[in-house]
């Protein structure tokens, strides 16, 4: 397996304290964390991409851990998620799939309390590229109140060989939120 090289963390927190002129209380919470790391791949085709797999299970033990420390949020208080990742230009989106998809979510899961699918995205993009990924509950994905996006960039990633894995973890849903299932 690569050795997962890390050039850079970025933690962004948004707290949302109030709404169209009304207070929300307590606020809703997110931490969006990415890693920026080197992609073994980059710049040839592999058909066996497991090491990638291994390699993303690594790097969400690591962003998962970080977003929870910077919501200073126990299991109890995750109550969404979502994942994202962008690969640099010499790289494929099957590199992004691969970092994902397999083997990423466990870990989340696993320090979350977490049930459901995380919901993603991905794409191929050059530095400064932004990507808006939804979140959705961690024991409910249909959870109304937790059906949120996040979006991050880093003016300086992804470089060609290059990916940028994140992970968001929220508290509280969406602001305000009010949705009801309809009768039917």
């Amino acid at each position: 397996m690569p050795e997962m090289m890390v050039r850079k963390i970025v933690v962004q927190i948004e707290e949302t304290h109030s709404d169209f002129g009304r207070p929300v209380d307590p606020p809703s919470r997110k931490a969006t964390v990415a890693a920026v790391i080197r992609n073994p791949f980059a710049g040839r085709y592999v058909e066996d991409l497991a090491e990638l797999y291994a390699l993303g299970a690594e790097v969400s033990t690591v962003l998962v851990q970080r977003a929870m420390d910077a919501l200073g949020a126990g299991p109890d208080d995750i109550t969404g998620y979502g994942k994202a990742a962008i690969i640099g230009t010499d790289g494929e989106i099957e590199h992004a799939a691969a970092l994902i998809h397999p083997k990423f979510g466990a870990p989340v899961r696993s320090a979350t309390g977490g049930k459901d699918i995380i919901p993603s995205t991905k794409k191929i993009g050059a530095p400064g590229a932004a990507i808006t990924f939804p979140l959705t509950g961690k024991t409910s994905i249909w959870s109304f109140d937790d059906m949120d996006a996040s979006e991050i960039a880093i003016p300086d990633a992804p470089r060609a060989d290059e990916a940028v894995v994140v992970l968001a973890l929220g508290i509280g849903g969406r602001p305000l939120h009010r949705i009801k299932l309809p009768d039917a």
